[in-house]
């Protein structure tokens, strides 16, 4: 098990780890389209998600320029927008903007805290700067630095987006502690020499059989326990 002086810095993933993005982006959807039931509204969510996902994937491979996550987001809104057949042409904004409007888990602020007064906090996100601050405002994430991948003009898994984590910590990899709900974006962080921490929420990608992370939590709350950050 990874001791906590082992770690001089912790790297959180912001979209899903600590902030609730399938629900903030629904919840645009229910205000935007009023007339959407439920099931309708699911079906659009998943529009938009697999949108933004189609698009980072294409850049990974080279097939796209980069673009960042707001350019997506817009994308996405105005693909929703259109399959609901919105008359309100205000409704694509409206609904691009709620991508920046995201509830934090109950836990995520406290832990948070907890976790900073022993340690260094760091965002990276793939949300791009500007998005990436006013999701934190609204969340009430307080970071002592916060690191958009659209710096590596990248989306994570991509490399390049850990390295500028550790390039900017200033120390070496095995010193950074990357934690998210997603297996995905703690498998890539391994290959980059970064030690890994698993917390479990509703939304996410959950470890496989495979998987050795160095830490694995139910709740934020849990890890900051773990991390002796009472």
């Amino acid at each position: 098990m990874t001791s906590p002086a082992d770690i001089d810095v912790i790297v959180f993933d912001v979209l899903g780890t600590m902030v609730d993005e399938p629900g903030g982006i629904r919840r645009g959807l229910r205000a935007a389209l009023p007339g959407c039931g439920d099931a309708r509204l699911e079906e659009l969510l998943e529009v938009w998600q697999r949108h933004v996902e189609e698009r980072q994937r294409e850049m990974l491979s080279g097939r796209r320029p980069y673009a960042p996550s707001t350019a997506l987001d817009r994308e996405a809104a105005e693909r929703v927008a259109a399959e609901a057949g919105a008359a309100d042409p205000g409704a694509p904004g409206a609904l691009a903007a709620a991508a920046q409007r995201l509830d934090p888990w109950p836990d995520s602020v406290a832990a948070l805290d907890r976790i900073a007064a022993r340690f260094t906090v760091v965002g990276l996100s793939n949300a791009a700067p500007a998005a990436l601050t006013r999701i934190s405002a609204h969340a009430g994430l307080r970071w002592h630095q916060a690191l958009s991948a659209a710096d590596a003009a990248g989306y994570k898994p991509h490399p390049d987006v850990y390295g500028l984590a550790v390039a900017t910590a200033d120390r070496a990899p095995e010193r950074l502690l990357m934690v998210a709900a997603h297996a995905w974006d703690l498998r890539a962080a391994q290959t980059a020499g970064m030690r890994t921490a698993y917390v479990e929420r509703p939304v996410g990608d959950p470890p496989r059989a495979g998987d050795a992370f160095d830490l694995y939590a139910g709740s934020l709350a849990e890890l900051a326990t773990a991390l002796g950050a009472d």
